[in-house]
């Protein structure tokens, strides 16, 4: 019988069976396909040892005038700038207090009792105190987190022990930062939050504060940005990297500014500022299908008048704008039931809306991306496109990913591109977890898609920095497409790596096969070490859906105490073609093939793999 060269079709494919899939591929983590074949993913590494603090949901990155490379980093706690691997924070502030004696200490205790009437904390909030005198032996002029006792008082945690039991401080400043926001979606818990018939009679609905994301856009040099449901605040890079973001609305002649936002661009047309689902001029009620927008090129005036551009339309379609975001000639608005297009008309009409797509739906306000002219996006129960018309996008694992979602967690959702790759990546909680550990890739060149299990909280595909970039619940940012190891603490770890066939038939599946020999065709062109080492299961079967055939006893190994044969192959860089041969011993209907690297420094591809084998019988 001659050498049978698998060639398998590119793409991983979950939505039917392993058997129906004949040819397929159906398992993987961390791979992509390059021109139809499954290789490695490129390596990650930390773009320095700094940390920050809070769970990152937001990066943006720009140029200023005087040339340096700032990355916006917006997190549940804090806002930072991030330039040559430092962290600045520039969190805006709430509101100052003068307090009296505010400090109340406990002899050997670090836990410090604050007085202040009506703080208007919460939980993990950040205030820094100045001014202070020593209290209990303590300096507390510095910055804490606290933690809430009541609407008056709240506790800080000193460096150091107190000395003895005292109050105190004299007068001293309380610089309050804006309130932090949740690092995850809290369910509804009290009436009417679950099913029919769940929970007690009367306990009250409460209701879950939303999770903390931000939007940010530059205007010129300036950065434009704020929380979801926040105040659109303003920083510039004259007043310095350790100058804190003010509110927009304090601007010199800055007049009409909305209160608050939903989500917030810069248009690429004119430069206009844009909030969604803001407040009306001379209005404090929010209006969460309203957009507004600035007059031309004055991010500071928000006034509708004849003299300005300044404007706003009500859109119809859904109860709330989700998100934005800038396509090639329009804006394009996703509300939770709609897909809006806004095109500037010009003077005196300003901006217009036109309805693009109805019946849809989008998971959360970072589920976009935008790629090649197209804005691709994830649903409540499958993805879309938008190409100048609005459609469903064709995806070999929508059962795969939409049955095993964490639904109370959507808004943690986000996607971005990989230019390099021609990829759409979106990462989300897997139906047991509270915290990102799943991504799914769209290759819109090949139109395939492939998966694997990540932790990441936001992510950049920037053209103005070398690799793509994305948060960490390390609380970093790391450089992704950089080597082949997993450096996100700063000691390169091996990145387990494989991909596993759907079920193929030997031969006609009607008769056993014997495999004797394998021709593996794996190139490790891009390894970092010397003796590269990638692994090849072959796991046959006596029918579809039976277990794995045990083979030779003599060879047998063992995982989850399922037997196989595996072949092994280490190579000697530079390898450009693998033309080896192995022989072994299965016997089989149909079989599976897997690829696996665990080793660091190991980067592989596979090719065209053949197996020789022979007839063998019905039984």
């Amino acid at each position: 019988m001659p050498l049978k060269k698998l060639t398998l079709k590119p793409g991983v494919n979950r939505e039917n069976t392993r058997y129906t899939n004949e040819n397929g591929w159906y398992e993987c983590d961390k791979i992509r396909f390059r021109q139809g074949t499954p290789e490695k993913l490129g390596g990650w590494a930390r773009l320095s040892s700094s940390t920050f603090a809070g769970i990152c949901r937001s990066l943006w990155n720009w140029f200023t005038l005087s040339n340096l490379n700032i990355l916006g980093v917006g997190t549940n706690e804090k806002f930072y700038l991030e330039l040559g691997g430092a962290y600045y924070d520039i969190t805006p502030i709430r509101g100052t207090a003068t307090l009296t004696n505010p400090f109340a200490t406990t002899n050997t205790l670090t836990l410090v009792t604050v007085t202040d009437v009506a703080h208007g904390c919460v939980d993990g909030d950040y205030v820094t105190f100045s001014g202070a005198t020593a209290v209990g032996g303590l300096d507390l002029n510095n910055e804490y987190q606290v933690t809430v006792v009541d609407d008056d008082t709240y506790t800080i945690t000193a460096a150091t022990a107190a000395t003895s039991t005292a109050t105190g401080g004299g007068t001293v400043t309380a610089t309050y930062q804006i309130n932090v926001g949740p690092a995850v979606v809290v369910p509804l818990t009290g009436w009417g939050a679950g099913p029919w018939g769940f929970g007690t009679w009367g306990n009250g609905q409460v209701t879950a504060e939303a999770l903390r994301l931000w939007s940010q856009s530059n205007f010129g040099e300036n950065l434009v940005f704020g929380p979801r449901g926040g105040a659109i605040y303003y920083w510039k890079p004259s007043t310095g990297l350790t100058t804190r973001a003010t509110l927009l609305s304090a601007e010199v002649g800055a007049t009409g500014v909305p209160l608050q936002q939903n989500f917030l661009l810069v248009s690429d047309v004119s430069r206009f500022v844009f909030a969604f689902g803001t407040n009306e001029y001379l209005s404090s009620t929010i209006n969460p299908m309203l957009v507004r927008w600035s007059d031309q090129e004055d991010a500071t005036n928000w006034v509708p008048s004849a003299l300005t551009q300044a404007g706003s339309l009500q859109l119809s379609r859904g109860s709330e704008i989700i998100t934005a975001t800038q396509s090639r000639q329009e804006i394009l608005v996703w509300t939770d039931a709609a897909l809006y297009s806004l095109q500037f008309l010009g003077a005196p009409d300003g901006w217009g809306a036109q309805l693009m797509g109805d019946n849809i739906s989008i998971v959360g306000q970072n589920a976009v991306a935008f790629a090649n002219g197209v804005a691709y996006w994830m649903g409540k129960d499958k993805f879309y496109k938008y190409d100048g018309r609005s459609q469903t996008l064709r995806c070999d694992l929508r059962k795969f990913i939409f049955e095993d979602i964490n639904t109370v967690q959507y808004e943690q959702v986000f996607a971005g591109t990989n230019e390099g790759f021609n990829e759409i990546w979106w990462f989300y909680c897997t139906a047991n977890s509270n915290i990102v550990d799943r991504y799914v890739v769209y290759n819109y060149l090949e139109d395939i898609w492939y998966y694997g299990s990540m932790g990441r909280t936001a992510w950049l595909d920037s053209g103005i920095r070398n690799y793509p970039i994305a948060a960490t619940y390390e609380h970093n940012i790391v450089n992704h497409e950089l080597g082949v190891d997993d450096n996100v603490l700063g000691t390169p770890l091996a990145i387990t790596s494989y991909i596993s066939s759907a079920e193929f038939d030997l031969d006609d599946g009607h008769q056993f096969s014997f495999v004797w020999r394998v021709l593996p065709d794996i190139t490790f062109s891009g390894s970092s070490v010397e003796n590269p080492q990638a692994t090849m299961y072959l796991l046959p079967m006596k029918n579809s859906g039976s277990g794995y055939n045990v083979p030779d006893t003599e060879a047998n190994q063992s995982v989850g105490g399922v037997s196989f044969k595996n072949i092994t192959r280490t190579a000697i860089l530079p390898i450009e073609k693998f033309t080896g041969q192995i022989f072994t011993r299965v016997r089989g209907r149909q079989l599976i093939i897997k690829v696996e690297s665990t080793g660091v420094g190991v980067n592989w591809q596979l090719g065209s793999p053949r197996i020789d084998m022979r007839a063998d019988g019905r039984r």
